[in-house]
């Protein structure tokens, strides 16, 4: 992947010129919150030049600057994963920020009521295939066609679930749609790896994020179950998650595509 760096290193990035995204310019959905904004605030620190996206402004308005305090380069754009124009406009500007995409991080998802699937609403399960599936399905649409048009090759991590891996009783749907994430992925690896174009996934487990303790309020001691299956004993701090995806859009990672990396504490081991 071309690692060379798309405007002159000054002072506020010569720190970052060696990191693990030196040079390359990131696009990250779900960029406001929870494993969105830790990928962003690593791989800006990593020396990327990032676009957070995300429905809400506030959130997104308040990692750029946190970005930018620390030296980094990053704006943002308010994105609605289940419009395709508003993906295409959000891809776009990256583009138009940077002149080029080299990498993306399609973290942006949305939570379903815990409960048995036949007692969630017909609107609750097409909210989440809207955007759990369609949503990644037409972000890596629009980021192909700008990596193809600029960079000439790329890599796409997808965030899936550990819960894509096994029965979920609880989060049937979002289970469900995650899996087809998974799916997506590996023929997305295949149909563009002859272009350079890497896709990855990465499967989280008990991650602390938002989506994580509104479930813990609505059936409490979740967390806690959910550590006593993991080996490790713990749920993941949200930057660990990201860690992971770093890597896998990194040139460390130049071989691996297709797959879908468990970050999950053991809890499929």
């Amino acid at each position: 992947m071309d690692n060379t760096p798309i405007a002159p290193i000054t002072s506020s990035t010569s720190s970052t010129a060696s990191g693990l995204l030196a040079g390359k310019v990131a696009f990250i959905t779900g960029a406001g919150r929870g494993i969105g904004a830790a990928a962003a605030r690593l791989f800006a620190r990593e020396g990327a030049r990032v676009l957070l996206a995300a429905r809400t402004q506030a959130q997104l308005k308040t990692v750029t600057e946190e970005i930018r305090a620390a030296g980094g380069t990053a704006d943002h754009v308010v994105c609605d994963l289940a419009d395709a124009a508003s993906i295409r406009a959000a891809v776009d500007r990256a583009v138009e920020l940077y002149g080029r995409l080299d990498v993306a991080f399609n973290n942006g998802a949305t939570g379903q009521p815990p409960g048995p699937m036949d007692q969630l609403s017909e609107a609750d399960f097409d909210r989440v295939c809207a955007v759990d599936l369609k949503g990644a399905w037409l972000a890596m649409n629009a980021e192909i066609a700008a990596m193809r048009a600029t960079a000439k090759r790329g890599a796409i991590v997808n965030t899936s679930s550990v819960g894509s891996l096994m029965a979920n009783p609880d989060l049937p749907v979002y289970g469900a749609a995650k899996r087809a994430v998974n799916s997506l992925t590996a023929s997305a690896s295949v149909t563009y790896g002859p272009e350079g174009i890497r896709v990855n996934a990465i499967a989280p487990g008990t991650t602390l994020t938002e989506m994580l303790h509104e479930w813990e309020e609505k059936s409490p001691g979740t967390i806690a179950q959910l550590n006593a299956q993991t080996p490790l004993g713990r749920a993941a701090d949200p930057d660990e998650i990201a860690q992971a995806a770093a890597w896998l859009l990194s040139d460390r990672s130049s071989y691996v595509t297709g797959t879908v990396l468990r970050v999950d504490g053991g809890m499929r081991a």
